[in-house]
């Protein structure tokens, strides 16, 4: 998203969330996949190969999109570690994609496939909704530069972010359509209805009180990143201060607005307070949100301690525990909604 962002792919942390069980009824195999699903599969393969070239040719030592005097020329093992790891990450989206549309990927457990969309989900979605919002800012803005801190340009050029990002938003796209598609063959009995519609059993008082965890930890984060995106620099620490710019706030507010709507989500499925609103909705907001916040806040967390140069450099406490807390906050969510969906088909299994 950011040139201070941008070094590296994030890792993955784990969940619970999909703890939910394949349905009794599920088919053990399907039906080829159609034309729209073998075009969405070659979209989302080919969109990983731009990024996949960078990264091979990096770590093979090409400095295509580097310029000179970029600080990562300073760091040539951590760079070709990152890079290897990115490279191994972005591969799984083919797996995925083959994953989705081939008859043996409806013989997968459901935890062997939802943990990784879950996973890929939650990497790719702060970029597909920041990158578009950072261009916006910038074209309000003037430019990326936001202070007079140091050029944001010297890290890689600034043609690499497009080609590295529009692909991932093309994946993002293509992988979701497809996840949609196989969930809704699969499981798509299980967001049926309104939330109203839910038996009283459905939340239970251990999802109750996981969404209220979730609720009350996630104010810490959301305060800390509301007063960064607000322009506020407590715990930021010198460096971290000077160069900040438009992305660095665009990027503040939207892990903000993906905190509330995360534990929204996850109260409204435990508590059904809004009965009209469709299942579906409240579930997809726990899904994609909890997964961006707790998988980000987790590579963050990491990103944070892998060997800073100096004490300038260094993450400051607040920074550590802002984004461990929002780690959790997204592990509990997405655990309540597991809790959720393997009710439900414990609940339609019982029907059966």
């Amino acid at each position: 998203m950011t040139p201070n962002s941008a070094t590296a792919t994030p890792t993955a942390t784990s969940t619970s969330a999909s703890a939910s069980a394949t349905p009794a009824s599920a088919p053990a195999s399907g039906p080829p996949a159609s034309r729209t699903r073998r075009l969405l599969r070659a979209v989302a393969v080919v969109a990983c190969l731009p990024y996949l070239a960078l990264k091979a040719a990096w770590i093979a030592g090409s400095h295509i999109g580097i310029p000179d005097g970029s600080p990562l020329f300073d760091h040539r093992v951590a760079m070709i570690a990152a890079n290897g790891l990115s490279v191994l990450l972005d591969s799984c989206v083919v797996v995925l994609a083959l994953m989705l549309t081939r008859p043996w990927g409806r013989r997968v457990p459901a935890w062997a496939l939802a943990f990784p969309v879950w996973v890929a989900t939650g990497l790719l979605t702060p970029i597909m909704a920041g990158f578009p919002l950072q261009m916006l800012a910038r074209a309000f803005t003037g430019g990326p530069a936001a202070s007079s801190g140091p050029r944001q340009d010297l890290l890689l050029h600034e043609w690499v972010f497009g080609v590295v990002y529009g692909g991932f938003i093309v994946q993002g796209l293509a992988l979701g359509a497809l996840f949609v598609l196989y969930a809704r063959d699969r499981w798509g009995h299980l967001w049926r209805g309104r939330t109203g519609d839910l038996p009283q059993g459905a939340a239970g008082r251990a999802a109750g009180a996981t969404a209220v965890a979730a609720a009350v930890l996630a104010l810490f984060p959301f305060a800390v990143r509301l007063l960064w995106a607000c322009g506020g620099t407590a715990g930021l620490g010198a460096h971290r201060t000077a160069e900040r710019t438009s992305d660095f706030y665009v990027l503040e507010g939207l892990y903000a607005a993906l905190l509330v709507s995360a534990v929204a989500g996850g109260l409204l499925l435990a508590f059904r307070r809004a009965p009209a609103l469709p299942v579906a909705v409240p579930l997809a907001a726990a899904w994609v949100c909890s997964g961006a916040t707790a998988c980000w806040g987790g590579w963050m967390l990491l990103a944070a301690q892998a060997g800073p140069d100096g004490p300038a450099d260094r993450p400051t406490q607040l920074m550590l525990v802002t984004y461990a807390a929002q780690m959790t906050v997204g592990l509990l969510v997405a655990s309540g909604g597991a809790r959720f969906l393997a009710g439900r088909s414990a609940a339609a299994r019982a029907r059966r």
